[in-house]
C-alpha cells in the first residue's frame, strides 16, 4: 500500500514539473534576430538582366552549295583574319576551273595568231608568192626597157613591145592581188571577234575560280570563334549559317531598365555581371549607352542600355543570360541595416529596434538601397538594434529575447 502511495506521489510530483515547464515555455519572450546599425561603405544599385553579345561580330554563311569535307576549326578556338574554318567538296570545282583555263588558253593563242599576221602556214606561201612576183615584175620591167630601146633602133616590132608591156602589167596585177591576201588574213573584225574571245574565257575562269574559292570559308576577322554550326558531311545550301566569329574582349551586355529608374543612369557608370552558370566568377564593365527611346516590353515601359563588361578569359559567352549590378551611387560613411528590417506600418517606413528587452516602434527615413543594405538618413543611432526576420507577432512593447542573426 505505501509503495503504491509513492508511486503516486512521484506520478504527481512529475506532472507538476511538466506543467511548469510548459508555463514557463509558454510565457517565455519569443526569440529575435537583431543587427547593430554600423557606419560603412554602401552602394546604391540598380539591378537588371540583359544578354551577352560580342562588340564585333560576323554571322558566316555559306556561298555555295555542297558537303562538308573538313572543318577546320572548334568551337571557343581563337582564328586570324583568312583563317579557314572549313572546306566544301571541291572536285566538281577544280574540273570546272581547269576546263575554264584550258578555254582561256585557246582563246589567247588565237589571237596571238592574228596579231601575227594569220597562221604561219598561210602567211609563208604569200610570201614565197610575193617574193616570185616581184622577181617577175622586175625581169618584166627590164625586158620591155630593152624592147622599147630596140624598137626606137627598129629592131624590135611594135608588137612584141606591146607583149612585153602585158607581162609587165600581169606580174603587177599578181604582186597586188597576194598583198590583198595577205592584208585580208588579219581583219580589224577578225582581231576584235579574237579579243572578245579571250575575254569572254578569262570571265568564265574567273567565275570558276570564285566557285572554287568558295568551296573554302574562312574568316573575315580575327577573334573567336564562338558558335559552329556544322559537321564532317553536313550539306550546305547558299546562305545557310556556318559558323559566328567575334570579338570576345570586352563583350556588350544588353538590358532594360524600366522607365522610372532610367534618370539614375550616367555613362560611365560601373557595373558588375555575374551569370547563374558561373556562379564563382564576377565580370566588370560600365555603362555604354543610354536609351534613345522608351518602349513597351509585356507590360513595362523600358529603356534598352548598352554595358560594355571586360571579358579577358573570354568564359562570358555570347548569349548567355545574365545579371547586372548597375552602380548609380556611392556612400562612403553612412548609417547602414540591413533591407529586411525595414517595415511598413499604417503607411510609415520604420523599424522595430530593441529597448532593454522590449521591442519599440521607431519611424526612419531612407537613403540610398543595395539588393541587403540600405542607407538611413534619419531616426537610428549608430550602435542601436532593429529587429529582423518576419514580421508577424511583432507588437509595440513585446517583450522579446535577442539572439544573433
Amino acid at each position: 500500500m505505501k509503495a503504491r502511495i509513492g508511486w503516486i506521489l512521484a506520478a504527481l510530483a512529475l506532472m507538476a514539473a511538466i506543467a511548469w515547464t510548459i508555463r514557463r515555455i509558454l510565457s517565455a519572450p519569443p526569440e529575435i534576430a537583431f543587427a547593430a546599425v554600423m557606419r560603412g561603405e554602401l552602394a546604391n544599385t540598380l539591378a537588371t538582366n540583359g544578354k551577352v553579345e560580342p562588340v564585333e561580330f560576323v554571322l558566316l554563311r555559306a556561298e555555295r552549295e555542297g558537303t562538308v569535307a573538313r572543318v577546320a576549326v572548334e568551337r571557343g578556338q581563337r582564328v586570324d583574319r583568312g583563317s579557314v574554318l572549313a572546306d566544301l567538296e571541291d572536285a566538281e570545282a577544280r574540273a570546272e576551273l581547269a576546263a575554264a583555263e584550258a578555254r582561256v588558253a585557246a582563246a589567247r593563242a588565237a589571237l596571238e595568231v592574228i596579231q601575227a599576221g594569220g597562221r604561219a602556214a598561210e602567211l609563208a606561201e604569200i610570201q614565197a608568192a610575193l617574193e616570185r612576183t616581184r622577181l617577175e615584175v622586175e625581169q618584166a620591167a627590164r625586158e620591155l626597157q630593152s624592147l622599147e630601146n630596140l624598137l626606137a633602133r627598129q629592131a624590135a616590132t611594135a608588137q612584141e613591145v606591146r607583149a612585153a608591156r602585158e607581162r609587165l602589167e600581169s606580174a603587177r596585177a599578181e604582186r597586188m592581188g597576194l598583198e590583198q591576201k595577205r592584208t585580208a588574213l588579219v581583219s580589224v573584225p577578225d582581231r576584235n571577234a579574237a579579243q572578245a574571245r579571250l575575254r569572254e574565257a578569262e570571265a568564265a575562269r574567273d567565275q570558276a575560280a570564285l566557285r572554287l574559292a568558295q568551296c573554302r570559308i574562312r574568316s573575315p576577322l580575327e577573334g573567336i570563334v564562338y558558335e559552329l554550326r556544322i559537321r564532317r558531311g553536313d550539306y550546305v545550301r547558299a546562305g545557310d549559317p556556318v559558323a559566328s566569329v567575334g570579338r570576345l574582349d570586352p563583350v556588350r551586355v544588353r538590358v532594360y531598365v524600366d522607365e522610372p529608374e532610367l534618370g539614375r543612369l550616367a555613362p560611365g557608370l560601373p557595373v558588375t555581371i555575374t551569370w547563374d552558370a558561373r556562379p564563382d566568377r564576377r565580370w566588370h564593365g560600365s555603362l555604354e549607352q543610354l536609351p534613345l527611346q522608351v518602349t513597351a516590353l509585356g507590360t513595362r515601359q523600358v529603356g534598352e542600355v548598352l554595358l560594355t563588361v571586360a571579358n579577358p578569359a573570354h568564359d562570358l559567352l555570347p548569349g548567355a543570360n545574365v545579371n547586372a549590378e548597375i552602380r548609380t551611387q556611392l556612400i562612403r560613411d553612412g548609417l547602414i541595416i540591413p533591407r529586411e528590417a525595414v517595415r511598413r506600418r499604417s503607411e510609415e517606413t520604420g523599424v522595430w529596434i530593441l529597448a532593454g528587452d522590449r521591442l519599440r516602434w521607431r519611424p526612419v527615413r531612407l537613403g540610398a538601397s543595395s539588393l541587403t543594405r540600405t542607407q538611413v538618413l534619419e531616426g537610428l543611432r549608430e550602435g542601436e538594434l532593429v529587429a529582423l526576420g518576419p514580421g508577424d507577432g511583432l507588437a509595440d512593447g513585446l517583450r522579446v529575447r535577442p539572439v544573433a542573426p
